[in-house]
């Protein structure tokens, strides 16, 4: 027993992949055609994946919201955990990589379930807010450009139910937020916002050293 972090996570990496990641040929096919791509390290680990899908089933969730689509792999592995009568809300403003998306959502049989919206996020979201759907989500993830990532969490945390999740990703962000040498615009953007959810009452959190950090935002009962 310890009261600290003994694990050397790194070394268990493979070990927990192989204990506990349950992988299928479509998944592979999509981490393997994204890796093709210049950007490809915005893709989410596979284990993060799978969390993410529990989280959607724990929740009994049936609509998502989603900021930062690319390939499509994190928006595949929720809506698969939706109940067949399930809605996830996918926010990006790049077709070539959504079409990616659609194309692997199509073969997954689960488009019917992803609703893709091509506009700047704080826009998608704000028309949600305009159009009554505040308090009407279960679970957001957030994953785009980082100096955004307050405004998206300010609106997710508007159109959540309580006891509605938020999954904000990057939050280590490479161990760069917890270095003051760092202080480009995303870096920064990242640090705020961890320091402000810490004393944010609106919410119970909690971060997890998975990937590359996740942030948990329960959203407290009014």
């Amino acid at each position: 027993m310890s009261n600290s972090s003994t694990l050397d996570l790194p070394s268990l990496y493979d070990y927990l992949l192989s204990h506990s990641l349950r992988d299928d040929n479509l998944l592979k096919e999509l981490r393997d055609v994204t890796a093709q791509d210049p950007m490809a390290r915005m893709q989410i680990a596979p284990e993060q994946g799978q969390f993410m899908a529990l989280m959607v089933k724990l929740l009994g969730a049936k609509r998502l919201i989603e900021v930062g689509t690319f390939t499509g792999y994190s928006a595949l592995c929720m809506a698969r955990a939706l109940p067949e009568d399930g809605e996830l809300i996918c926010c990006d403003i790049d077709t070539n990589w959504t079409n990616t998306a659609q194309t692997f959502w199509q073969r997954a049989k689960v488009d019917h379930k992803i609703s893709l919206r091509i506009a700047p996020a704080t826009e998608t979201l704000q028309k949600l807010i305009d159009d009554g759907e505040s308090g009407q989500f279960q679970l957001a993830f957030i994953d785009a450009d980082k100096e955004n990532y307050d405004h998206y969490y300010e609106q997710c945390l508007q159109l959540l139910q309580p006891n509605g999740l938020i999954l904000l990703d990057n939050m280590l962000w490479s161990g760069r937020v917890a270095d003051e040498e760092y202080q480009d615009a995303d870096t920064v953007a990242l640090r705020a916002l961890n320091s402000k959810m810490k004393t944010d009452d609106r919410v119970d959190i909690s971060l997890l050293p998975m990937a590359d950090g996740i942030m948990m935002a329960r959203k407290r009962e009014p």
